[in-house]
This record gives C-alpha cells, structure tokens and sequence, in this order.
C-alpha cells in the first residue's frame, strides 16, 4: 500500500479536491466589490468552472483514465503544448483511441492536488498559472512526486472554452545555476 503524500485533501468519495489556499488564490484573483456587474459576474463564473475542469482533467490523466479526461478538455485545433519532457513545442493534439490508450498505459495511480497561483482573464481569453502537486507511477517507474509548474490558455468558443496552450515544467522546486546550465546545454545521455 503506497503512502498517500502529504498536503492532498481528499473527498470521503476518493476525489481529490482543491486546497484551502488554492481556493483563496483562485478567489483572491477574482474583484471584489459589494455588486458585481452581469460580465464580472459571469467572468468569475467561467474562471471558477475552468479552475474545475483543470482539477478534474489532471486527476483523470494521472490515474490514466484518458476516458473521463478527453471529455472534460476541449483542445483548440490550433493547440500548442510545451511538454515537461522539454523538447520543441507540439502543435495539434492526437486524440485518436490509439494514442489515448497509450497514454493510459503511462500513466496509473495519481494522486493529485491544484494549487492555483493567479488567473488573468478577459472576454475572449482565461490564462491559469498553477502548480499541479501530483503523484504517480509515469511511464513504468515506480511511484514519484510529479508535480508540474502549468500555465494554460483557454480562448472562448460560442459557450465553451477550449485549450489552445499548455506550458509545464518539472521545476517546482528551485535548482542551482549550475544545474540549470546542464540542463539549457542538454542532458548528457545515459551510458
């Protein structure tokens, strides 16, 4: 039986939920005022249900259940995707049965917190800069801390919002310049 990390709130139904301070910051990036005009009104709105569906999609990736994930994402046709993995920026997204698959293959038994950091929204565009706490078994390795520094971008289209970039990284935690120097002139390869 593998530990559960430390700082997840969990659901008694086994959901993972958003963290008090996540919540506050989420909240914080929303104007206060006594009364909120009709547009403040509904772009609260919006940026409350995206910060959803971000918890929501990440929890169903990193237990693989690419399923429930491809039906809480909309991913714009022009989709840019700057993975953590590094390498040059994709564009489009695969989402045949086959590539889902495999990517359920990757990915089993996350367990998964959002922290929110700030939002910037306008009528057209919502950006949500995060920090995805995760645990998982990735790609065959043993269970690991995988948590990301995320920044998506989601355009509104007719009544919905699609996905149209996605920036992560593994560098939550700060690392020194020298092992920042390794990595910007690439990663020696394994013997």
């Amino acid at each position: 039986m593998t530990k559960e990390p430390s700082g997840l709130n969990r659901w008694p139904c086994g959901q993972e939920k958003m963290s008090r301070r996540s919540m506050m910051a989420a909240t914080a990036a929303i104007p206060l005022s006594g009364q909120l005009s009709a547009d403040a009104a509904a772009g609260s709105d919006a940026i409350a249900g995206l910060i959803e569906r971000a918890r929501e999609k990440n929890a169903a990736f990193m237990r693989g259940d690419m399923d429930r994930w491809s039906q809480l994402v909309r991913i714009a046709p022009d989709f840019t995707l700057m993975q953590p993995f590094g390498g040059p920026t994709s564009r489009g997204f695969d989402a045949s049965p086959q590539r889902l698959a495999a990517l359920s293959r990757d990915f089993r038994e996350g367990e998964t917190e959002l922290e929110v950091l700030q939002t910037y929204a306008s009528d057209a565009f919502v950006a949500l800069v995060m920090v995805e706490r995760q645990r998982a078994e990735v790609g065959g390795l043993p269970a690991q801390d995988w948590s990301l520094r995320v920044t998506e971008v989601y355009r509104k289209d007719g009544t919905d919002w699609q996905l149209v970039h996605r920036h992560a990284d593994p560098l939550v935690r700060s690392i020194t310049l020298k092992q920042a120097a390794i990595l910007a002139r690439g990663w020696p390869e394994e013997e």
